[in-house]
């Protein structure tokens, strides 16, 4: 209780000690941007490295802290690895921090040409104005790629995602971890399409795994952030220093949203691989539909390598119709139960045209050498009814 012998005023901002008696059964959210200190001692002690603890919201907060190691636990359950992570304001800025925390001016990231579009923008753009080159390559052509890790020695990290958006195209996990370990460089995967519940990047030798957040993992298309989740402590710190300045750090209110939409992830990555199956089984047998992208179905070019390295094969799927780019938009805009919207993970069912959109910046030839067509369309299966899903998409489909 305040001093009686202060002003009432100075009484109104005073801050009073938190009345918990029990524990609450949810985790607070920690609504402040610092933590006091009962010392400058004790302060000193943990500006200091020599006792843990918070003093600042851009260095972590308990909220963030609690689900952070929460997403840390669940990519690497099972392995016995004791990981760590840090959640980010976004997906984007997990790959930016990750990066440029390992990276320097002259290294190379080597990675797969048909990656989301704003990852690529972000390589091209952002990154190469640090001196950080990129190289695109086949990575599951593995004797190219030792070639490459063999003849330029400036590669210093693998990057992959895996199904890729939104061609689903598998890269090999276990093939990249080889590689990334006999020659020394980092891996690092993008784990957004299947959650730790359908596959585990860090189980399968990789060193970084990072989430958009914002997807499967919340759910409920509510929150933004992203994490980095990895178990080298050699290089813990430096990822820890570059996200404290950069800023890039999450915010409580987002992270007690992911933390809320984790409770039911299992259910849900079990409907969205169900209702994918059903979706993509009818596209594949619709007569305005070229070619369905699901690794699901076991004519899929790269069903094998899912089927070895996910336990399900998630809610993503991409289909490419048969007509040209005004048929494809006609398509989109007669879809009346499905929802048109540039994101994918929430529980309803999200529809996105590549080529307009996600990869609008992707240079033509490169995105159309990856199948990223005009004709391409990407669907984000909900958690509803499957056969709902599948009138909306018959009715787009057959409509003029």
């Amino acid at each position: 209780m305040a001093s009686k012998k202060i002003s009432l005023s100075s009484l109104c901002v005073r801050e009073f000690e938190d009345n918990v008696s029990t524990r609450p059964h949810q985790l607070p959210i920690y609504a402040t941007s610092s933590f006091e200190f009962d010392s400058i001692e004790q302060g000193i002690e943990i500006f200091t490295g020599k006792r843990q603890g918070h003093v600042y919201g851009r260095y972590g907060n308990p909220t963030i802290d609690t689900v952070s190691t929460k997403l840390a636990q669940l990519e690497a359950y099972g392995t016995g690895l004791n990981a760590y992570g840090y959640l980010t304001s976004s997906g984007m800025s997990a790959i930016a921090t990750v990066a440029l925390s390992l990276l320097k001016a002259g290294d190379t990231i080597l990675t797969q040409e048909d990656l989301y579009g704003g990852t690529t923008e972000l390589l091209n753009k952002v990154l190469s104005q640090s001196g950080i080159k990129t190289l695109y390559t086949d990575l599951n052509e593995t004797d190219a790629v030792e070639q490459l890790l063999t003849s330029d020695r400036s590669i210093r990290m693998i990057y992959f995602e895996t199904p890729a958006n939104p061609t689903l195209r598998c890269i090999d996990i276990r093939q990249m971890a080889r590689l990334g370990k006999k020659y020394g460089v980092f891996t690092c995967a993008d784990n957004t399409f299947c959650t730790p519940l359908l596959q585990q990047p860090l189980a399968l030798g990789i060193d970084y795994v990072i989430h958009s957040t914002t997807k499967y993992l919340n759910g409920h298309g509510n929150s933004i952030a992203g994490v980095i989740i990895g178990h080298d402590e050699q290089h813990r710190k430096k990822i820890w220093t570059t996200l404290k300045l950069l800023g890039t750090t999450c915010n409580a209110w987002d992270a007690w949203l992911i933390n809320n939409g984790l409770k039911t992830l299992a259910l849900r990555m079990q409907k969205h691989s169900e209702n994918a199956m059903s979706v993509a089984t009818f596209l594949a047998g619709h007569s305005r539909v070229r070619k369905v992208n699901y690794n699901g179905l076991k004519n899929h070019a790269y069903h094998e390598t899912a089927a070895s390295q996910m336990k399900a094969f998630g809610g993503m799927l991409s289909f490419e119709v048969d007509g040209d780019l005004a048929f494809t938009l006609g398509v989109m805009n007669r879809m009346q139960f499905c929802t048109l919207a540039p994101t994918l993970g929430d529980v309803d069912t999200l529809v996105l045209h590549p080529a307009t959109s996600s990869h609008l910046n992707i240079d033509k030839a490169q995105r159309e050498k990856s199948g990223i067509t005009d004709g391409l369309i990407r669907v984000s299966v909900g958690i509803e009814d499957s056969n709902d899903i599948i009138d909306d998409l018959d009715q787009a489909l057959n409509g003029q």
